[in-house]
This record gives structure tokens, sequence and C-alpha cells, in this order.
């Protein structure tokens, strides 16, 4: 019988997201840190509809000698989706309910109007006439033809209307729910009892005979509606116009996207849902999704702090790099050695500090920098246009086409241009999401290269809770190389010759299969032969065959992987070298490290690309080796710690288990190891007394 090698992406998907739900019932927690989970998850499934799901009804919509080339089956893939997001739902209704209850036995009440008192009803009403009826724009049933006008994602409240009087008929009413203009969460004046928090729909609920009222209505039934629509982009061919146009009319056409996902209130009453899908013509009825009163619970990974501090995740400030100490020039220091960052454990302000230094130096000459999720209000940004400001060249590649953020890289695409930095443009269909930085110094007669290559993007905000790698060095040859990465987006026909980056679209894929090779070689021989891998996602299935093979042969195999997986580990004569766990806990784990044993005498890398058949054959990616020793002693170090994690670890698609992702906690007996705080710790020590100003 042969052995099942691959779970399907969206169904491994699918797992992740229900770890993150795990969080938020998992008493180690504390009660807000687990109402932020609940959140985490809505906006991940929100996102997961909004592409994935989309994506499978595109290709579900496809004549069928097309899906032939397929292999796999789109209706069959939607339906398993719709059974496990069903059974989600129901574990999701009960985590939030457990965590508000325990809430409301702390003294926070997340409250329903119709749990309040008189006091309270009218300090609603006067925060509702204050601070949200400017903002409520009522869109009559009648007048709408279909969906386009109404925002993806957003949550409307479908009101039907009517009257006590006789000769006004019934009507039905659309009313935003405007969370982009007035925080979703309310809290009333502290009464000395309790805490009571009321949700902003909520709030529009009982007032809605001050939006209504005057034209005769005064009984009023309102339910939560939301849609969610396809956000893959279309780019149409037109010569006439920059890709930055394409992109700026490809984003508003989103807005108008199909939906793939309409939740209602599964008290909405079946007649006026029916004329919901008459209104809005839906057919569809797999995309229709019963749910709750709420909708949008994303909005909980923005609670307001309140509450004692035991009732939230205990504050883990970044601290300085004990190579890097304050009013000292940065340039001077990695001079003469390599640093490493580990964020969000180190400050971001290094890198703040490095470009804001650089801006005013008068022997930088240049700066160079990939930008692929920028801050709002971003501070890289602004020291770059401050650099542009003294003279110095600044060069961009801004990716315009990073998911969610084209509006926000178009914002500062003209801002920068604006200034006088060189945008480089972005190449249609070819992504670059390399993280890098090049500044080049005149020392003397020489250039000397001051180079910082990340796993994470530039982006000070994200920093804060993505935990991500950023080697600094001024290493020659990876100076030179890089210089020629910023020259090869430009013009992206040649593929590059290095010594010693790896770049994908051209080397990453073969190099990764030459060094899986390698241990396959040297275990055969009897040498030292293992790999630790740590990763988002594991996709590409050629690299997986690798792997198998690996294992086959007695390769020991450790992959950290936080997201998607495909590979199954365990299987006996297939895989059972291979072991995968995945951890979930405050700060996301995004970093990208590849350990190789390399007969003893290991080899380390950190990358911006996992092993996704996008990473490695369709985007800019970059592996860097990391050589010096006392670096590759903290990845090893870090490496070793998580592995060892028997609180937020939980092993992936294993076999024999019996469930999907089992806590390891039953198969160490060390006492208690989490990763995240064991880190921090670790580098605190290291830091010794120097501190962020």
């Amino acid at each position: 019988m042969s052995k099942k090698k691959f779970i399907n992406r969206e169904i491994s998907w699918l797992h992740f997201n229900a770890r993150v739900l795990q969080e938020a019932t998992d008493p180690l927690n504390p009660l807000f840190e687990r109402l932020r989970f609940v959140g985490i998850y809505s906006n991940n499934r929100d996102e997961f509809f909004r592409v994935r799901v989309a994506t499978l009804r595109r290709l579900n919509d496809l004549q069928k000698e097309k899906q032939e080339m397929l292999d796999f089956n789109p209706a069959k893939i939607l339906k398993q989706i719709r059974t496990i997001i069903n059974h989600q739902e129901q574990t999701y209704g009960e985590a939030y309910r457990m965590v508000r209850n325990e809430l409301r036995d702390a003294g926070f009440n997340i409250s329903t109007f119709g749990k309040l008192n008189i006091s309270q009803l009218r300090e609603v009403k006067r925060y509702f006439l204050q601070s949200v009826r400017p903002f409520l724009f009522p869109i009559m049933l009648g007048g709408i033809k279909d969906t386009q006008g109404l925002q993806d994602n957003s949550i409307y409240l479908l009101v039907r209307l009517r009257s006590t009087q006789t000769d006004i008929k019934e009507d039905y009413a659309l009313v935003e729910v405007p969370t982009s203009r007035v925080s979703r969460f309310f809290l009333l004046p502290d009464d000395g009892v309790e805490s009571v928090v009321v949700l902003l729909d909520d709030v529009i609920r009982y007032n809605l005979e001050e939006i209504f009222l005057p034209f005769g209505y005064d009984i009023f039934d309102a339910y939560s509606i939301k849609f969610t629509r396809d956000a893959e982009l279309d780019f149409e061919n037109d010569l006439s116009k920059s890709f930055l146009e394409i992109l700026a009319e490809s984003v508003k056409q989103r807005k108008r996207g199909v939906p793939v996902r309409f939740i209602y209130d599964k008290e909405l009453p079946t007649e006026m849902l029916d004329i919901l899908l008459k209104k809005f013509k839906i057919n569809k009825k797999d995309i229709l999704i019963p749910g709750s009163k709420y909708h949008n619970f994303r909005d909980f990974m923005n609670f307001p702090r309140i509450g004692p501090a035991s009732l939230w995740a205990k504050p883990l400030p970044p601290m300085r790099h004990p190579d890097l100490p304050p009013y000292q020039s940065i340039f001077a220091i990695i001079k003469n050695k390599d640093v490493m960052l580990h964020f969000p454990y180190h400050t971001f302000n290094h890198i703040i500090d490095l470009l804001r230094e650089a801006s005013i130096d008068p022997k930088v000459k240049s700066i160079k920098i990939t930008l692929y999720r920028t801050a709002t209000d971003s501070n890289v940004v602004n020291a770059l246009v401050n650099a542009a400001r003294n003279g110095k060249s600044v060069t961009v590649f801004l990716e315009l086409q990073a998911r969610f953020d084209e509006n926000t890289n178009i914002r500062w695409s003209e801002k920068l241009h604006e200034e006088g930095v060189k945008i480089i443009k972005t190449i249609p269909g070819l992504k670059v999401h390399a993280k890098l930085l090049l500044i080049r110094r005149k020392e003397g007669k020489e250039n000397i290269y001051y180079t910082n290559i990340s796993t994470g993007n530039f982006n000070e905000v994200t920093a804060q809770i993505y935990a991500d790698d950023s080697l600094l060095t001024s290493n020659e040859q990876i100076g030179l190389e890089v210089s020629q990465m910023f020259k090869l987006f430009e013009a992206p026909y040649s593929p590059p010759k290095f010594k010693k980056l790896i770049i994908s679209p051209y080397h990453t894929r073969k190099h990764f299969l030459s060094l899986l090779n390698t241990e396959i070689r040297n275990v055969k021989k009897g040498k030292e032969a293992w790999c630790t891998l740590k990763m988002n996602s594991l996709v590409d299935e050629t690299l997986i065959r690798k792997l198998y093979a690996a294992s086959q042969s007695g390769v020991k195999i450790r992959i950290i992987c936080r997201g998607i997986c495909m590979l199954i580990p365990g299987q006996e004569g297939l895989s059972e070298n291979i072991e995968v766990i995945s951890i979930i806990d405050r700060f996301l784990e995004h970093s990208r490290i590849y350990v190789f044993a390399n007969g003893g005498n290991p080899l380390y890398y950190i990358a911006s690309a996992d092993w996704m058949v996008r990473n490695l054959d369709h985007r800019f990616e970059i592996v860097c080796p990391i050589e010096d020793q006392a670096l590759q002693k903290e990845i090893a170090d870090m490496l070793q710690i998580q592995w060892a994690d028997n609180c937020k670890a939980r092993w992936v698609n294993k076999t024999g288990s019996g469930k999907i992702n089992t806590y390891r906690n039953n198969t160490i007996n060390s006492g208690e190891i989490r990763s995240q705080p064991l880190i921090y710790n670790y580098f605190k020590e290291k830091a010794g007394n120097i501190k962020e100003n």
C-alpha cells in the first residue's frame, strides 16, 4: 500500500490556524492575550477566504478539460474546507465565550445593551451622538443593485424598519459599522463594581431610532452581515500606463471583487435572507456561512488595555545589542565584526540608528534598500528621505505588489520620488522579497560596503512582534554581491554568479538540493549527517521528496515550521527520520534558518525564502551564509531552545497521534520549557546592564 506523501496545502493551512485557536484556550496565556488570539484567528481566516478560497473558486470555474491539468479537485478541496471551517467555527465560538465569561468573572464585562442599566444606556446614547453618528451613512436596500458598493470585510447591520403607523410600509436599510473611524470598543465609565465594554455594533443597535425615527419608523430589528471578496489582483495589459497606474487601478478593482463568502447572523429571519440573496444576485449557496451576532473578531487584536498587568502578557521590552552600545558609530563596530540582531528581542532602533548615522555621515555616498512591507508612518522611509535631503544617493526598491500593502507602498513610492529618491520599478509578476540594505562609505581611497541582510521586513512596527534575524556585516564579497543584486533588479535577464549569496529565482532550489544530497552521501559514508530547518511554510514537492530520500538514507531531520507543512513525518520507510514541530506563541515565528551537518563542519544560513515554489522560482529571494562562529553558536542555541519547547510546540502532521496539532508536552520530562521567554532571557544575559535609550 503506497503511503500518502503530501497534505493538501489549504488543509495544512487550516491546521495551522487551528493552532492559533488553541492559544485562545491555553491557560498559560493571560486572559487578554487569549482574547487577542481570538482576533488573530479571525483575521487569518478572513485572509484565507480572500486569497486561497478565492483562487480555488477561480479554478473550480475553469472548464473541465482545464481542471484535468490540476493534480487536485478544486470542488473536493472546497468541500473539505467548508467541513473543517464549520467545525472550527464551533470551537471558535466556544473559545470566545470561555474567554468572555472568565473576563466577566475577573470584573471585565463585554456586554450587550440589553444588560446595561439606565445610567449606562444614557452614557451609550451620549457617546453615540457625539462620536458615532457623524460617521453613519445608511443605505436603503431598495436603492442597491448589487454588492459593488459594499466594503470588503466591513460589518453591516441589516435593519428591518417597521412602524406602528399603518400607513408606513416596511423597509430595509444597511448601516456600515464604521470601525475605520471609531474604535470597535466603548469603555463605559467605571462604576466601582466592574469594567464594562460595549461593542460599537451594539452602540448603533441601541440608537437606531436616532437615525430612522424622523422617517416614522419606530420598530427596528438589526442583524450583522459581512462580505469577503476575491482579493487577487488582475493586471490589464495597457502599454500606455505605468505599472504603478495599472497596480493602483487593480487595487481599486479588488474592492469590487466577486464575493467568496457571505456571513450572516444565524438568527436572521429566512425571509430577510432571501431578500438579500435576491438583491445581491447570490446564487452560490456554498458561500453562505451562518455566523454569530458579531463579526470581525479580528478587532480584538487591538482591544483597549484595561485591568491589571496580570491579565496581559508580561512585557518583554526589546533590548540593545551588547555589541552596539549607545553613542558609538555603528560603522566603526561592524567594520571589525559581524553583528546579528534578533527581533523582537533586540530593538529595531539599531536599524533606524544606522540609517540616521548614514544620512549625516559625510563619508557615506549611497544607500540602497529593498522595502516590502512598510509601516504606515515609517521611520525607515523618513530616514531615507532625510538622507536624500542631505545629498546622499538613495535608491529604493519598493515592492508595490506586497499583498494588502499595495496602497501604503504606492503612497510611499510617490513620496520618495518627490524627495529625489531613485525608485526601482516593480517587475510585474516577479516580486522582490529579499530584505537588503547596502550602504557605500568612502574610507580613504576605498569604497567600503556595509550590508544588512534580514529574514524580515524593514518595519519598526512588525519588528516588535515578528521573530526575525538580521545580519550586519562589512564583508567585502557580500557587499559586492548585494550591489550586483540591485543592478539585477533593474535588468533581471542574466543569472549572476555569486561566491557567497544564494539567489532566487536562479540558484536557491539547486543549492538546497545539493546540500541535501551531500547529507545523503555523508550518512552513507558513516559521517555526521543531519539538518535543522526553520521556516514559515514547507510546500515545495521537489524538496519534500528530497527530504524523504534523505530520511530513507538515515539523515536525521528536524523541522520547525510555523505555518503550512505539506510533508508528512514519521512514516515508516518514508519519513521516520523526520520530525516537525510548530511553535505558536506571543511572537510570530518568521525567521528562516537552515543548518546542515556537512560531515561535522556545519553550514548555517539565514534566508528570506520559505520552501515554496513561489519563493524558489518566482521571486527575488536571498539566502545568506553565516560564517562567524559566535553567530553560528547563537543560532544553534536558539534552535536548541526552540526544539526543547514543551509548552508552545505542537507536532505537525504526526502519524499515529490520533489527532492534529498534538502538544508535545507529554513527551518531555524536563520541566516547563517555553522557548520565547527563554530566548529573551538568553539575550538579556548577553546584554548585561546595557539598556535601550
